[in-house]
């Protein structure tokens, strides 16, 4: 059995927390993370991609699950190379895990660079620009710091194009480069359809650029882009969202364990007589005499008001919210309010729902994948909302 710590309990180095896990008397409901289930993930990408090195992203909180907490047991487990989006988050991490290699996936922060040297934190250079200050600060510091290169194939967000990279790499360029370039890479724009075109022309035209420096590491797939095959993989994968249970593999079944489950407790429960309507804007209106129970949690916790249910969407056969109570689905009725959801009760049998019962919202067969569609929205979207009034725990 896997035991059960409160946040508060949890070993390993002091870490300062991105978030203030929350007592249970002021909680609005409990997330707990399967922290074992995050490292089974890991571990099976690693066997997946072998030999390349699997490394993890963790940004935005760890994908709302702990960042201090999961890099701490990650690189417990052997996960030597990790991905944030900013400094801060770099910071945090370098506590957590004092020997990893932290790469800052949005580049270099204008003016910041001492704070990157502070916690030797390796930016992923997306411009020109970026990488002349980089020279700057390494010729100033009189030692050359490692960093990134990061090579737009198609995206065009971040990244320097095919010539310019072409040039920093020649003969004279190399020379005049100025840090030790220690990783090349990519991202692709719809590696999560498989069949898409643009994943063929994003591996031709990396492979042609890591050709140019076949001696630095490289690296091209996320989670769905290690699911393309050996080609994808280079030297190094970077997956984030399939370690925490997300779906890499959509229309296809999951391959990773389910990491995120969140309860909320049933704050009311009432009778809402027929033709009467439920929650704000009078969208939802009850067909039947309704057994209708209040949850303690709405999008001030982060979960999106799109799942909101109304009469509209009833009738053109749109999904919404759905929680799992006493083991079985209970529709939202109404809107999705700032802290409280309304969902139908009638079907459960009597003394079945009462004020203090959990409501889960995520987990317990109703996959964050799911709870994405429904609020048509993404997994991803739903994990990194998870709410700061929630109280964390974490399944060792």
């Amino acid at each position: 059995m896997p035991h059960l710590l409160n946040a508060a309990d949890a070993g390993g180095p002091a870490v300062q927390p991105l978030h203030r896990t929350r007592s249970p008397s002021e909680a609005s409901g409990i997330l707990t993370i399967d922290l074992a289930a995050i490292l089974a993930n890991w571990r099976q990408l690693c066997a997946r991609v072998a030999p390349a090195d699997c490394s993890a992203v963790v940004k935005a909180d760890a994908y709302g699950t702990g960042l201090a907490r999961v890099g701490t047991a990650l690189d417990a487990a052997g996960c030597r190379t990790f991905f944030v989006a900013v400094p801060s988050e770099g910071a945090v991490l370098r506590r957590a895990c004092p020997n990893a290699a932290i790469y800052i996936l949005n580049g270099l922060a204008r003016g910041l660079g001492g704070l990157y040297l502070a916690d030797q934190l390796r930016p992923v250079l997306g411009s020109l620009d970026e990488i002349r200050e980089w020279q700057a600060l390494c010729r100033d510091t009189g030692a050359g710091h490692e960093a990134a290169i990061h090579i737009d194939t198609g995206m065009h967000r971040l990244g320097v194009s095919m010539p310019e990279f072409a040039s920093l790499l020649s003969a004279s360029g190399r020379h005049r480069l100025g840090f030790p370039l220690s990783l090349i890479l990519s991202h692709f724009v719809t590696s999560d359809d498989a069949g898409h075109p643009l994943n063929r022309r994003q591996m031709r035209d990396f492979r042609a650029a890591r050709a140019l420096a076949p001696e630095i590491p490289a690296s091209l797939a996320n989670s769905s882009g290690i699911f393309l095959g050996a080609e994808a993989h280079h030297d190094q994968v970077r997956p984030g969202y399939a370690l925490f249970g997300g779906n890499p593999t959509p229309g296809g079944t999951n391959p990773m364990r389910a990491v995120v489950t969140l309860s909320v407790p049933v704050a009311q429960v009432g009778l809402v007589e027929k033709g009467e309507t439920i929650g704000y804007d009078a969208q939802w209106t009850a067909r039947r005499r309704l057994k209708v129970a209040t949850l303690s949690a709405g999008y001030a916790d982060g979960y999106p008001r799109a799942a909101t249910a109304t009469d509209q969407k009833r009738r053109s056969g749109q999904p919404a919210g759905e929680a799992i109570i006493a083991g079985k689905r209970c529709p939202f009725v109404g809107r999705v309010s700032m802290d409280l959801i309304t969902v139908d009760v009638t079907d459960l049998p009597d003394g079945v729902v009462e004020r203090g019962a959990p409501a889960v919202l995520i987990g317990e067969g109703l996959p964050v994948d799911e709870v994405g569609r429904r609020a048509r929205t993404i997994g991803y979207e739903i994990l990194t909302r998870l709410g700061r009034r929630y109280e964390r725990r974490y399944l060792e």
